[in-house]
């Protein structure tokens, strides 16, 4: 045997699953088709937020948050309805990591060292309804230092893992094969790729220069989803998002290429709820980019207006930062792949933040004084955003709307939008303003959340007329899908356990994190709450650790 656990993926679930393994004295071999720069996989690239429950930091906020409301919150969201079937599991996994975001998940992490931002984000609002999909209140906490921050302690223990022996790296080791001998899974073969010295991120060659085999009495999968392969993204696209679209960036380094999905069902892994995904509908192209296709996601705050790619006012639900998926299928009926926002120089300054470590210098580095100076007290938009203002390929700014949609038509290959009916809706909305109450959903809204005071203070601008010159100039924002989370995967029990096509655990095989649907094949349902990727990776990867150890 080459080691007492093989784990298969080198990103945050299986550095957390490793982490657990060697601090019961296992030998763990790691194995990955990436380069050594590649280590903590996609978690590198995140933002670092993170779902907790009835947090100190809720509290200081003035949030009052619980269990019980969270998990109403969940159901609504995940409207779980394969009860019998592909989310028996899926369900318990729900309920336990809920448990983990109310209960210990702080206080593990803090003992660990990760600090998380005073302020609290308000993400994924939800569709309107207190049963509905959406969280009720701030929930998303960012971690100082971003995804990095998040991976650091882990990185760190295998590490120091390896330098005790216990822990032994596998880099462009890309596997092809689980080894089942008697029913049960003793191991991987695959292929030896040619060493690659490109930096983190960058798409990496796949020369093959020969082949490998380890063998262990147990291999833990944790090799991610589907968002880097648009192939793929488009033969599971499910029929009720309507048509699949033709063109998206990528949120994902192209390693997320979900290869390990069919070689874990061709060792007998039952997949389930593969038409369960989660794409933004607020891309961006990176002017700047790491991987192909590379884009950004938005985080917008509540007013700027978006429109469809004819100019139509979205409706509700389908406000910024509300309702991703219900955003997403009603831009699929338009017949067009982008859409729009209209917004102000004053509303990009307070309310426009972009996904991502390398995009958020300040938390990234823990400068806090940069992060005062560029949030709070400095006057224009964060450096970041400023670039792609100036140089992103998506955004156009003017003084006058007429010359705005000008600009917007010339990043079409034919021009779609009329200048008066982006007006007539504009002066519409901009009508709603003269009181402070209105029949208005999104004007609801902006007020709604500057009476929280972390957006009043960091993510909503005061209300103002679109329209109004001195919050100008105007800027208009092309907008495009964006590739980004599985929801679906490889189905497991509670100990991360790899479940055939019987229902009974095939002795060997876990999985964790992304490809395990973040536990159970689809904790999420068919709607995620946000900070749910970071946090689906440590709790899957903690569970699927713990158990292989025994």
């Amino acid at each position: 045997m080459n080691a007492d656990v093989i784990v298969v993926g080198a990103g945050l679930a299986g550095l957390v699953a490793t982490c657990e393994l060697t601090a019961k004295g296992k030998r763990v071999a790691v194995v990955d088709q990436e380069s050594a720069a590649n280590l903590g996989g996609q978690a590198f690239w995140s933002f670092g937020g993170l779902f907790l429950v009835d947090s100190p930091q809720q509290r200081r906020m003035g949030v009052k948050d619980s269990f019980e409301l969270a998990w109403n919150d969940w159901q609504g969201s995940a409207r779980f309805d394969r009860l019998e079937d592909e989310d028996s599991w899926a369900v318990r996994w729900a309920r336990a990591y809920v448990e983990f975001a109310a209960g210990e998940k702080r206080a593990w992490l803090d003992r660990l060292g990760v600090k998380l931002l005073p302020t609290v984000g308000w993400a994924e609002r939800g569709d309107l309804r207190a049963d509905g999909h959406g969280n009720s209140v701030p929930r998303f906490h960012v971690t100082w230092g971003t995804g990095p921050g998040v991976l650091r302690p882990f990185v760190a223990g295998v590490r120091q893992a390896a330098e005790r022996g216990l822990v032994t790296f596998y880099h462009r080791h890309r596997v092809d094969e689980l080894v089942v001998s008697g029913g049960a899974v003793r191991g991987v073969r695959g292929t030896l790729l040619a060493e690659d010295g490109s930096p983190r991120g960058v798409a990496s060659n796949r020369d093959q220069v020969g082949d490998f085999e380890l063998a262990a009495p147990a291999v833990i999968v944790t090799s991610g989803g589907i968002g880097g392969d648009h192939d793929l993204v488009r033969r599971y696209w499910p029929e009720r998002m309507g048509r699949a679209p033709e063109s998206m960036v990528t949120g994902v380094p192209a390693y997320v290429d979900g290869r390990m999905l069919d070689i874990s069902a061709k060792a007998g892994a039952r997949l389930v709820n593969r038409d369960r995904m989660w794409h933004y509908t607020e891309g961006v192209r990176n002017w700047d980019p790491v991987w192909p296709g590379h884009g950004i996601r938005i985080l917008p705050g509540p007013s700027s207006m978006w429109f469809d790619a004819l100019g139509r006012r979205l409706p509700d639900p389908c406000l910024p930062g509300y309702d991703t998926l219900s955003t997403l299928r009603h831009l699929r009926g338009t017949g067009h792949d982008h859409s729009w926002f209209v917004l102000t120089q004053k509303i990009i300054e307070k309310e426009f933040a972009l996904s991502g470590s390398e995009q958020n210098p300040d938390i990234t580095s823990n400068d806090r004084r940069a992060f005062l100076r560029e949030r709070l007290l400095g006057k224009g938009a964060p450096g970041p955003v400023a670039a792609f203002l100036r140089h992103g390929a998506d955004f156009v700014v003017a003084t006058t709307l007429e010359e705005l949609v000008a600009k917007m038509n010339r990043l079409t290959p034919e021009p779609l939008l009329d200048a008066g009916l982006v007006r007539r809706q504009i002066e519409a909305r901009d009508l709603q303003l003269a009181n402070p109450y209105s029949k208005d959903s999104q004007v609801q809204g902006i007020r709604n959340a500057r009476r929280y005071l972390g957006d009043r203070l960091g993510r909503t601008a005061a209300p103002h007329r679109i329209l109004d010159p001195a919050a100008g100039p105007l800027i208009g924002v092309m907008l495009h899908v964006l590739t980004r989370k599985t929801l679906g995967g490889i189905q497991t029990d509670l100990d991360s356990r790899v479940l055939g096509l019987d229902g009974q655990p095939i002795d060997g095989l876990f999985a964790a994190g992304e490809v395990a649907g973040f536990g159970g094949g689809g904790v999420h349902g068919y709607n995620a709450l946000e900070g749910t990727f970071l946090g689906g990776c440590l709790f899957s990867g903690r569970q699927a650790g713990r158990a292989a150890a025994r």
